[in-house]
């Protein structure tokens, strides 16, 4: 058995969740992250990233070469893990977290979600996406951000909003059915509300939502100062989340608190396998414009996946 390496290099776009997957994941490892923040050249930002003839060229960073770089080598989603089996071949050791869209033997690690269907002998399946969210990190968060919420009612639910992509649309029609079923909880449940947006939350889904729960019951981030997200997961006595993030999703049900999913109209058949292991896992239930408690333990397979790293390096478990 070797002593931890201090550093780990994360071959990523720089993307708030694949900073978090990675990052979570090394972490819980005892690695330490660096990013390589990658951006695609040219014409290969519109072309697949598993069809790159030549990876390491169709990136920013020019010049990435696995002499340079701390091993292993973490890499994330479709570019990463283009740019990650061509470092391979220069004889670094790669992990890489997600489908990469490649075959898993180009890789000495594949770290994948159950609903990305793929198999083989050095891949390790995950119910949840990776994060860092650890019951010491929640920890924290409740001792800072408990008196900031003290003002709101119990039981307090914790919102958790994305936004539209390709799969799923949250419009400012979708945001006002959202506004409206929260707001019919929390008049008739006489719960309190905490909610934040996330970067991709429309404009025009905030503002339905901040006159819909207008009022001292509730309290909406408007996004400037300390981002409260680690603090609504620590404090919650429920929680609910929208369903086009796999990412949040995963961070909500690593809690103790109930979560409750909020609909969106579209459709994502890895995102629908995602849901429903979890919902027979008696994780999640549809959100409902009520409030719905039943006991829930933690869910989180980032430590699994993180005895899986360490099992690979053949690493000491950290102190």
């Amino acid at each position: 058995m070797t002593a931890v390496p201090h550093l780990a290099s994360v071959i990523a776009a720089d993307l708030a969740g694949m900073r978090s997957q990675t990052f979570g994941l090394a972490q819980r490892a005892g690695l330490e992250p660096r990013l390589h923040a990658l951006v695609p050249r040219g014409v290969w930002r519109h072309v697949p990233a598993a069809w790159w003839p030549a990876p390491l060229r169709a990136v920013q960073p020019l010049g990435l070469a696995a002499d340079d770089l701390a091993h292993p080598v973490i890499s994330i989603g479709g570019s990463g893990g283009a740019v990650g089996a061509a470092l391979r071949r220069q004889g670094a050791r790669v992990i890489q977290v997600q489908n990469p869209r490649l075959p898993p033997d180009r890789f000495d690690l594949v770290i994948a979600n159950r609903h990305d269907r793929i198999a083989g002998p050095n891949v390790v399946l995950t119910r949840t996406a990776l994060h860092g969210v650890t019951p010491e990190r929640l920890a924290q968060a409740c001792v800072e951000w408990a008196p900031r919420l003290a003002h709101l009612p119990r039981p307090l639910v914790a919102v958790l909003v994305g936004g539209g992509n390709g799969r799923f649309r949250l419009g400012r029609a979708e945001g006002a059915s959202l506004a409206a079923g929260l707001a019919a909880m929390m008049r008739r449940d006489r719960v309190g509300i905490a909610l934040t947006p996330s970067r991709r939350t429309a404009p025009e889904v905030c503002l339905e939502l901040r006159h819909a729960l207008a009022g001292p019951d509730a309290w909406i981030w408007d996004q400037s100062g300390p981002n409260p997200y680690l603090g609504l997961l620590a404090c919650a006595d429920a929680i609910v989340v929208t369903m086009d993030s796999v990412s949040m999703i995963s961070e909500a049900v690593a809690t103790t608190a109930p979560v409750m999913v909020a609909a969106l109209p579209g459709r994502s058949r890895r995102i629908g396998h995602f849901l429903q292991e979890l919902m027979q896992a008696g994780r999640i239930r549809p959100f409902a414009g009520r409030l719905e408690t039943w006991p829930a333990s933690p869910l989180d397979d980032t430590v699994m996946a993180a005895e899986a790293v360490r099992h690979y390096l053949g690493l000491r478990l950290p102190e």
